[in-house]
């Protein structure tokens, strides 16, 4: 089978990688010559873990290429994914001008049957207007009787740092069709999974591209919820930590995303969780614990910011050292991430800023070209007055405190994602504070 990627960039990119390293053909497309170029050559435009490996192995073994030609894709693929940026619109709904760009391109250079599937993550009801776009545009060149097309909706639940993982072993397929045939078509796309078992989800277009939105949105519910237990417990003497495990043992809660923190980020939380929550105030429906999840977020970042003052009082002529820039770890990804809304508070405050990320730093020297980016977290710490964790990399685990309390010109540590053991910590000499955990 052959298959076309429209949109080569996070998802589209991944997917396209993952297919081809199934054995099937793909041809991914993006307007963006520049990328493209990089692209056939191999690089990759952003930090995914295995993921530079996994494109040259396939571009070698001519399972993938890249253009900019759309009629490339289209003529040669039985399936056809859209995988375009949906980026949010002033009140929170999602821009779909890309997805119509595509279905016109689409339609215009259709030349047989086509399963279109949406893997962009977009509001219900847009199968059915790609569906319109596309028969309206083959009407009018007189080619609706001659050609059909089916539309499908198959959300991605990638995990940006583990997202080769994530399309390898899933958790779960959604297919959404109204097709028996581009439902089988889908099921041999996929048929690598089901030698794992792989629990596949068959529904209709609308419940699969709103299983996509709920999925994010509950996630970001239990963020946000614990967030709030942490905000509890740093009043009344309680360990966030050992109430989450306590919680989390319930298996119907689960463990998994109930850890303190400074607030969720990143590309999909923050922009699903408001577009969500347009989609109902279309339809007249009032989502008050979406809503509740993400005031809370937001709270939860000026918190942490008032946790910092309080202790350390006037900013103004002070340092902090900024231990993570991305929204998670395992990523270059700045979108909507605390660190960004901690600098900026900072800078604000007339405070200086210097700062270490693994991966994302050469990403954040264009918003904030005035803090000073250092080789490794002791020299972040090195005559600072305050050592910040913002993001849980692996390595900033393992510190070696007694070089970093050495550094600072004074002992304060804010420990945001709560990986270091207060009692110890304390013991050392550091004024130590973190989420919760009081």
């Amino acid at each position: 089978m052959h298959i076309g990627i429209i949109g080569a960039g996070y998802v589209g990119l991944v997917t396209g990688a993952c297919f081809a390293e199934f054995g099937i053909f793909v041809t991914c497309v993006d307007k963006d010559e520049k990328k493209v170029k990089a692209l056939k050559k191999g690089k990759v435009p952003f930090y995914e873990p295995g993921l530079d490996e996994l494109v040259q192995r396939n571009i070698k073994q001519r399972r993938l290429k890249f253009t900019t030609n759309i009629a490339d894709a289209v003529n040669d693929s039985l399936v056809i994914f859209i995988a375009v940026g949906t980026p949010p619109r002033g009140d929170g709904s999602a821009e779909l001008k890309h997805i119509d760009e595509v279905a016109n391109e689409i339609a215009k250079h259709m030349d047989g049957y086509k399963v279109i599937v949406t893997k962009s993550t977009v509001p219900v009801g847009t199968g059915k207007r790609i569906k319109r776009m596309i028969s309206s545009r083959l009407k009018a060149k007189g080619s609706l009787s001659a050609l059909s097309f089916d539309v499908v909706s198959n959300p991605e639940f990638l995990r940006e740092g583990a997202a080769i993982e994530d399309f390898m072993r899933p958790n779960r397929v959604v297919v959404g069709a109204d097709s028996q045939q581009a439902v089988a078509i889908m099921k041999d796309l996929y048929k690598p999974l089901y030698l794992i078992e792989t629990p596949f989800v068959i529904t209709s277009v609308e419940s699969a591209e709103l299983i996509k939105y709920a999925s994010n949105a509950f996630l970001a519910t239990k963020v946000s919820f614990i967030n709030e237990i942490a905000n509890l417990c740093d009043e009344v003497g309680a360990d966030v930590n050992i109430v989450a495990k306590g919680m989390g043992l319930d298996q119907r809660i689960g463990s998994k995303f109930l850890h303190a923190g400074p607030g969720f980020g990143g590309s999909c939380f923050p922009k699903d969780t408001r577009a969500l929550l347009r989609l109902a105030e279309k339809h007249s429906i009032e989502l008050s614990v979406i809503r509740a999840a993400v005031s809370a977020n937001e709270r939860q970042r000026h918190i942490m910011f008032e946790k910092i003052t309080r202790v350390m009082g006037e900013l103004k002529g002070k340092t902090l050292a900024i231990l993570g820039l991305s929204f998670k770890p395992n990523t270059d990804d700045l979108r909507d991430a605390p660190s960004v809304f901690l600098i900026e508070r900072l800078r604000r405050a007339k405070a200086r800023v210097r700062t270490y990320d693994p991966v994302a730093m050469e990403n954040a020297r264009s918003l904030f070209p005035d803090i000073v980016f250092c080789k490794d977290p002791y020299d972040a710490a090195k005559d600072s007055d305050a050592l910040v964790i913002v993001t849980e990399w692996n390595q900033f685990r393992n510190l070696d405190l007694e070089k970093i309390k050495g550094m600072l010109r004074q002992p304060f540590f804010f420990d945001l994602r709560n990986i270091y053991d207060p009692e110890k910590v304390k013991k050392m000499g550091f004024k130590y504070f973190c989420v919760g955990r009081t």
